[in-house]
């Protein structure tokens, strides 16, 4: 077990039925892995039996090197290792996909921190969930002003500006509720998502910590 663990770990053998899992003629299985907060996919690699068995038993990603013909734990030279937060198998048997907590939020080996981060042979931030693309939009708005843009007018303004906003906002979703229209909530509760995403980015809180903060509550 790798020092980073903590030594209430438990192994996550019973995790999945390791019998089931249909490998290829090579014995290897395909493994996407996936942040578990905001759903990125990180990365595809290679495991086999026993890198499944070390990734079960430690909670941290181990894979198979094709080219090298040995095992990898990821992570073990750079730092950057990926504590596993659940396994799941496909319909088929034959693909697993790890959700992990990326420690140091990098897991392509240029320093990305996804290894899908071309688009045509130019960088882009890999695709997330919806609030985690918005709030990547609001502080670019941020660091990169635009007089035209609403958001850039609501950053300028500052907490007196955002802040009264999140108010009107929240008054309408209640309104809304009130009036049980499916709709106007649904609407109502976008406005009042962004203009907090807004609030986050002027006080430069970043989304996954609030992301953290919701899994706290789902225990």
């Amino acid at each position: 077990m790798s020092s980073s663990q903590s030594s209430s770990f438990k192994p996550l053998s019973n995790a999945i039925p390791i019998e089931k899992i249909r490998y290829d003629e090579k014995g290897l299985v395909p493994a996407i892995v996936q942040d578990y907060l905001d759903g990125t996919v990180l990365m595809m690699a290679w495991m086999n039996r026993e890198s499944l068995l070390r990734t079960l038993e430690t909670g941290e990603t181990w894979f198979w090197s094709r080219s090298r013909q040995e095992f990898w734990h990821k992570g073990a030279t750079s730092g950057h290792t990926q504590k596993i937060q659940g396994i799941r198998y496909d319909c088929d048997s034959d693909a697993i996909l790890v959700t992990v907590e990326q420690i140091g939020d990098i897991a392509c080996h240029t320093g990305e921190r996804s290894c899908f981060h071309q688009i045509d042979g130019n960088i882009s931030p890999p695709p997330a969930d919806t609030l985690s693309q918005v709030f990547q939009v609001i502080c670019d708005r941020r660091d990169n002003p635009n007089e035209s843009s609403y958001t850039c007018k609501l950053l300028a303004g500052g907490d007196n500006k955002i802040l009264k906003k999140i108010g009107e906002e929240s008054a309408e979703v209640v309104m809304a509720c009130k009036d049980d229209d499916a709709d106007a909530i649904a609407g109502e509760v976008a406005d009042l998502l962004y203009h907090t995403l807004v609030a986050l980015a002027h006080h430069k809180v970043d989304i996954k910590d609030v992301y953290r903060k919701l899994q706290q509550r789902k225990r």
